[in-house]
């Protein structure tokens, strides 16, 4: 099966079938829908969670870090040096 074909018949699933129920919870991120999720539905948000995480490179981490450090910095009206 070509992919083209794959990806039409998996666009067209109904989210009432079990893949996808999988799919809508590990692609929820509404944090009152999460609370209400049944230990069962955590447990396959966390290890997807967990799975996506361990993909991203050192490098994705280390420039994802820095983004983060200068947002805070300019937040907080530090400049790059450290002074004010």
């Amino acid at each position: 099966m070509k992919w083209t074909e794959f990806s039409a018949l998996l666009s067209g699933l109904s989210p009432d079938t079990p893949l996808g129920t999988v799919v809508r919870i590990r692609s929820e991120d509404d944090p009152d829908v999460i609370k209400n999720f049944t230990a069962d539905q955590r447990r396959i948000r966390s290890e997807w969670r967990k799975r996506q995480a361990s993909e991203v490179s050192e490098d994705e981490m280390k420039v994802f870090l820095d983004e983060m450090l200068k947002a805070f910095k300019d937040m907080a009206g530090v400049e790059n040096d450290g002074s004010k």
